[in-house]
């Protein structure tokens, strides 16, 4: 697989749609985690999908995690995929990926922005992933293609 577009917001969405705009003319898979049931870190459901999620993180090239500033931050489902890759994903599994962050909202400071950041670049760090930059509307995602 190509591009995964992992969607952290609404389905059709404001999130969505800066995910469509960023990737517009590529092959890419979406995964929108509000249609899935992705548990918290430690809770243990037959039904949990988060290795769906995963197995599609490990199959791509390119990950795009999209998602909403929500309170101040990432959404929560957001928060809940980067938590539960911590303990059953190896440096290995993701080691080489490119990762790139879209994260838009209605009127956020620069400090919420710079706090979703600092996580997705700590995330990207931890698995060996490449950070290749953050997105906060339609025009910075056009510019950010460059580096597709």
């Amino acid at each position: 697989m190509g591009i995964l577009f992992i969607n952290g917001g609404e389905i059709s969405g404001n999130t969505a749609h800066l995910g469509h705009a960023f990737l517009e003319g590529r092959d890419f898979t979406q995964i929108d985690l509000a249609s899935l049931k992705v548990y918290d870190y430690g809770t243990h459901f037959a039904d949990d999908q988060f290795d769906e999620v995963l197995d599609a993180m490990k199959a791509a090239d390119t990950i795009v995690i999209g998602s909403p500033v929500y309170w101040h931050d990432m959404s929560g489902m957001t928060r809940c995929l980067l938590d539960r890759c911590y303990g059953p994903v190896s440096t290995d599994d993701l080691a080489g990926k490119r990762l790139f962050f879209l994260f838009q909202g209605g009127t956020p400071t620069q400090q919420m922005y710079e706090r979703g950041e600092y996580t997705i670049r700590r995330f990207a760090g931890l698995y060996g992933m490449e950070y290749m930059g953050m997105a906060r509307n339609a025009s910075e995602a056009h510019a950010l293609t460059a580096k597709l």
